[in-house]
């Protein structure tokens, strides 16, 4: 493979499917400060759009009836981890917002926080640590 070729992909962007992006844009933007980078509107109304936050992506597009079999269920199984230099600060910041997330605990030698989003997305925060494997936030913070 030639360093060209190496060089060619940037980035992994998931690509969920919603049913509300309305409350999907409240989750990400103003729960956790996510920003749009891209969108795409048809007949006045956003269809799709692409999210930011630091160095990572996500894609969002409402489930239309025409173009998806209604029966499928969004969400389902499906885990995001975004790797973070700081993951207890997005548990707070979705605390702060209103927002559900788990209590973070050390695993692997990360910080995890764990959340969902309106469709069933499991959405995880991670960040190194040295603080001692299975330590809860609230045993470290007492």
């Amino acid at each position: 493979m030639t360093p060209e070729l190496k060089q060619n992909v940037q980035q992994a962007v998931p690509f969920f499917a919603i049913r509300n992006m309305a409350d999907s844009l409240a989750f990400y933007m103003e729960g956790l400060g996510f920003t749009m980078r891209d969108k795409w509107i048809d007949e006045g109304v956003l269809r799709w759009c692409c999210l930011e936050l630091g160095g990572a992506a996500l894609m969002l597009q409402e489930t239309r009836s025409e173009l998806y079999d209604s029966s499928v269920t969004v969400g389902g199984g499906v885990s995001i981890c975004f790797m973070c230099r700081d993951a207890l600060a997005m548990y707070d910041q979705a605390h702060m917002a209103g927002l559900e997330p788990n209590e973070p605990f050390v695993g692997n030698s990360l910080w995890v926080t764990r959340l969902h989003d309106p469709d069933g997305y499991r959405i995880e925060f991670e960040g190194p640590t040295d603080v001692p494997e299975g330590t809860r936030l609230s045993e470290h913070r007492s």
